[in-house]
């Protein structure tokens, strides 16, 4: 009765352990398909599409080595047409957090070196103090 569209959309976490029991050299076939019984069997349709990112994402390490888990959402159609992307709220927040982290980590590490330069007390002239140890060797050695 009503002109609005019917979109159901979910987000959930598919666990792959299942398919490390088939044989090596099917791994990533077997997790294809269980990533559509998976939408068929919570999204009741039969009609499911795998988005190409998250293909991608599963066929990365190649034939033998896919992921162990997967974050994905999956949206319903009005034509009762499923569509199974990878989640990306979680990508892009983790790897936005772990780059922020690695500069704030280069960043302190260079303030630590600067400090602990400080305090050992180095000489502007390198030269100097290589020839000041040479002579404090010489003079322990008379």
């Amino acid at each position: 009765m009503s002109n609005v569209e019917e979109t159901v959309a979910r987000i959930y976490t598919i666990n792959f352990s299942k398919a490390w029991l088939t044989p090596k050299y099917r791994r990533t076939d077997r997790v294809v398909n269980m990533i559509k019984e998976f939408a068929i069997k919570h999204m009741k349709s039969s009609q499911i599409k795998i988005d190409q990112e998250l293909n991608r994402y599963i066929w990365e390490k190649g034939k033998t080595n896919p992921p162990r888990k997967v974050r994905v959402r999956i949206v319903k159609d009005e034509d009762e047409q499923v569509i199974v992307s990878l989640y990306e709220d979680i990508i892009n927040e983790s790897s936005s957090s772990s780059s922020e982290k690695s500069l704030e980590l280069k960043s302190d590490d260079s303030v630590e070196s600067e400090k602990d330069a400080d305090t050992f007390g180095t000489n502007d002239n390198e030269g100097d103090s290589s020839n000041n140890k040479k002579t404090k060797s010489k003079s322990k050695n008379k």
